[in-house]
């Protein structure tokens, strides 16, 4: 893949509105019965782009959550403050890297099995003899390159490398008042924010 984005901390695609925490929902997804895990999302999303082609060593799944060994999400962690999931996949070297990504509800393991579940309706087009519209369809889920110069952590939230976990929170919560699309910030400057907090947080 070229331009690997990141598996931790979550890196969401430029250009992508975020939900704010407040908009953020319970979700109903459920696995017979159970309470759904981050695995039987992580299941269901390779499951889906297995079916549409995509083999698992050429998806990159990015959250707040550590990864395992063969880099996806790691069960059995605390819920991360950002539970957003983006999914990136690319089916051959020379096409474009494609992303899904949803962050609408509270848990990583719920917004891991909406995409999977977005990538199922998408399919459905395709069965239904909509190859070409669903062609077109997933252009629109051409994922745009990183930004090049990536200024660090405690620059974007203006504080000391080393601040503290609170200090981090304040700033972060300051500036995201300023940064979010509904404030007259953008995408851009809330995506370089949340990943400044998450680093932070994790440094």
């Amino acid at each position: 893949m070229r331009d690997i984005p990141t598996r931790f901390p979550l890196q969401w695609p430029l250009g992508w509105k975020r939900s704010v925490s407040w908009e953020r929902k319970s979700a109903t997804f459920s696995r017979r019965g159970n309470y759904l895990t981050v695995s039987d999302g992580l299941a269901r999303v390779l499951a889906e782009l297995k079916r549409l082609g995509v083999d698992q060593e050429d998806v990159i799944i990015s959250t707040n959550l550590q990864t395992r060994l063969d880099g996806l999400p790691r069960s059995g962690q605390s819920r991360p403050n950002d539970p957003g999931v983006c999914v990136y996949w690319q089916k051959s070297p020379m096409a474009p890297m494609r992303c899904m990504a949803i962050d609408r509800y509270d848990e990583v393991q719920d917004n891991l099995a909406a995409v999977a579940a977005t990538l199922e309706a998408m399919r459905a087009i395709e069965r239904h003899g909509g190859a070409s519209i669903l062609d077109r369809a997933f252009t629109g889920f051409t994922a745009l390159p990183a930004p090049t110069a990536e200024r660090p952590w405690w620059e974007v939230l203006g504080v000391d490398q080393s601040a503290t976990e609170d200090e981090i929170r304040a700033a972060y919560r300051r500036l995201a008042s300023k940064a979010h699309g509904d404030h007259g910030g953008s995408d851009a400057q809330m995506a370089e924010l949340n990943v400044a907090r998450d680093r932070g947080l994790a440094a």
